[in-house]
């Protein structure tokens, strides 16, 4: 069996302008899942749409695994990892209960959540994003981007019809053409890569890079050696350092050990194409019965409270009167 060890850190700051956070995190180190999502939306609902995603996410993995990688209903046009096409319906199913949950309530039309995320699975990562929020690789010194922005600029410069210059100087310049719950389905981004012994994988918001150029990031990262605490913290102080103009999420995870060798061939950048209507009715049935089940546990009488026992109590007391005795022995007696 193939054995590996981690260290993991994260870190979620409200930046040095705005009054709310509205980025959520997750590091799960049971489940090898972590994720960094950026929230929109008017009074809050920003943060509601990414806590929403996280989990959605998380419930997946941990109380819907088997059902929903079994369900051929939500199967992907791919041969992924286990553990990747999980990730992948997980967001599917999370973009589903953000939409649903945006038509629920006036205050939360048109929230959404961008998202970058990643799980283990033996000597593989598998990643997948949507949205502005990044996924970098930092091994035998370089800093290596491993996702694509879906916003406007990002796709301009992809054209190669702009400078990376002009790009910088055009409107509307923070525009995201893609981000969870905002349609009814979202297509998805996604890879898996081998890991390997001292690779550092580090998930942003663009409270990070929206601020700071790669070279920045990179020297940053270099200067924090092998401590995913202090890169998350050194990146959080970075964007401050550039103004704190938005929130700023940081997750990082350092290889420290892959011991054996899986077999799992890797997989290029691609994108899953958005699922069809028998798939959508079926993620709703899902929403459902996670609805269903958050609404039985918020409802549930708390625990009876524990009976004190009285044993300790009477152990303490008598322990108290000996000493006592002991001392007026020794004053009155001898």
């Amino acid at each position: 069996m193939l054995n590996l060890r981690i260290t993991t850190a994260g870190k979620t700051d409200v930046g040095l302008v705005r009054s709310s956070n509205e980025d959520s995190i997750r590091v799960d180190d049971e489940l090898n899942l972590f994720m960094v999502c950026d929230g929109m939306g008017g009074h809050q609902a920003g943060e509601v749409a990414s806590r929403e995603a996280c989990e959605i996410i998380q419930y997946c993995f941990s109380n819907l695994a088997n059902e929903i990688s079994r369900d051929t209903v939500l199967s992907i046009p791919a041969v992924f990892p286990v553990l990747g096409d999980l990730l992948v319906k997980g967001i599917r199913i999370a973009n589903r209960s953000i939409y649903i949950k945006s038509r629920s309530r006036s205050d939360y039309s048109g929230m959404g959540t961008t998202i970058v995320a990643g799980v283990l699975q033996d000597d593989i990562i598998n990643i997948a994003h949507v949205g502005d929020s990044r996924a970098y690789l930092y091994a035998a010194e370089s800093l290596t981007p491993l996702t694509v922005d879906h916003s406007w600029v990002a796709e301009l410069a992809q054209t190669g019809q702009y400078t990376s210059q002009e790009v910088a100087m055009m409107a509307n310049k923070n525009v995201i053409t893609r981000a969870l719950g905002i349609h009814e389905t979202v297509e998805i981004d996604y890879r898996a890569r081998r890991i390997n012994a001292g690779d550092i994988y580090i998930f942003c918001s663009d409270g990070l890079c929206g601020y700071a150029s790669d070279e920045d990031i990179f020297m940053v990262v270099r200067e924090c050696g092998d401590s995913a605490e202090q890169i998350t913290e050194s990146l959080v102080q970075l964007a401050n350092d550039r103004g704190g103009v938005d929130n700023v999420s940081i997750v990082a995870i350092r290889i420290d050990l892959v011991d054996g060798a899986s077999g799992t061939a890797e997989i290029s950048a691609v994108t899953i194409p958005v699922e069809g209507d028998e798939a959508i009715l079926r993620e709703n049935q899902i929403i459902e019965s996670i609805s269903k089940l958050r609404e039985e546990v918020r409802s549930a009488p708390p625990p009876p409270p524990e009976e004190k026992s009285k044993t300790g109590l009477f152990s303490v007391i008598a322990i108290i009167v000996l000493i006592i005795a002991y001392i007026f022995y020794r004053l009155y007696f001898q």
